[in-house]
């Protein structure tokens, strides 16, 4: 949903699956071999009783650390997913995943799973902003076309039949354009191709009434095309906000896009990327540009977010 907080999860070391599950099997099978060994070898140090509670003790120990271990690096993990897949599932965001898990696998796991949450909220917001937008977007250009075409049926006069006229042109280009933003939106959730693609070559046909620059040039897990049309979007964003320069510069994780425009006020910026809203209606905007970025480069596997600066607006791109 827009404005969420997506839990991300970090890469760190952990032991493979298999080598918690072949240690655990090992010390299984070494525990009564090292027992039966020490009898022959060693047991007349201690007595048969000492040796025994020696052994007994020993294997409690081992036991306990390897249930530990399974406890921490797989138990834990698999309870954590499940409480946030049952999150998800009755729409509530109380059950963040923990930072690290415990297997590589595990990980993967947790990845795909939260691959998959996302989609789908994503697609249930996506319905839901349809649902809305059809209901009190389209609302107005219907009751226009509905009044217009009643008193078209009535006797009027020729300037005010050509007023109703182009009311019904108006408002069913309204809708056309509005319909179209909505198509324009689901292909954004097509896959993209994984490029990789660098910066300046993109900026070099892109065809906008912006400047554009390169501050500092990287490669990024996009086709061009793809590439092509996210920095197409933000620069036309810019523009109709009254920007003249747009900037890209490399970051450790992506890269940014900043402009030298009026930035945005505080209380739109938890609003941008939500599908339809726009502070320009009334010049035919349509509030689909933003969104529709979100969504691609969500569907690469990355997340934009609005940056704090001191003048313009900012957009941070990182890729997982």
């Amino acid at each position: 949903m827009p404005g969420r907080i997506r839990p991300r999860i970090r890469r760190k070391w952990r032991p493979p699956l298999a080598l918690v599950i072949g240690g655990t099997l090992a010390g299984v099978l070494v525990m009564p071999a090292i027992s039966i060994g020490y009898f022959k070898v060693a047991g007349f140090i201690l007595g048969w009783g000492e040796t025994t509670l020696l052994f007994f003790c020993l294997a409690i120990v081992v036991t306990a650390l390897l249930a530990f271990l399974l406890w921490r690096l797989v138990l834990r993990p698999v309870y954590a997913l499940t409480a946030h897949a049952l999150a998800v599932k009755e729409g509530r965001n109380d059950a963040p995943l923990p930072q690290h898990f415990g297997t590589p696998e595990l990980t993967d796991l947790a990845r795909a799973v939260l691959d998959m949450g996302n989609t789908l909220q994503d697609r249930e917001a996506g319905l839901r902003a349809y649902t809305n937008h059809v209901t009190h977007e389209l609302k107005s250009p219907l009751t226009s076309l509905i009044g217009a075409a009643e008193l078209l049926q009535a006797d009027s006069s020729p300037e005010d039949r050509e007023a109703l006229t182009n009311t019904i042109r108006t408002s069913a280009y309204k809708m056309r354009d509005q319909l179209h933003a909505l198509r324009r939106l689901a292909s954004a959730r097509d896959p993209v191709g994984k490029g990789p693609s660098r910066l300046s070559d993109v900026c070099d046909g892109l065809e906008v009434d912006i400047a554009v620059r390169v501050e500092q040039d990287t490669s990024v897990p996009l086709d061009a095309d793809a590439l092509r049309a996210v920095l197409a979007h933000l620069a036309q964003n810019a523009a109709a906000h009254g920007a003249s320069t747009l900037t890209l510069s490399a970051t450790p994780e992506g890269f940014s896009v900043s402009d030298d425009g009026p930035g945005i006020a505080e209380g739109n910026r938890t609003h941008i990327f939500e599908p339809f809203f726009t502070t320009r209606r009334a010049d035919g905007g349509t509030g689909m540009g933003l969104a529709i970025v979100k969504t691609m480069i969500e569907v690469a596997g990355g997340e934009i977010s609005l940056a704090e600066t001191y003048s313009g607006t900012r957009f941070e791109i990182v890729f997982g």
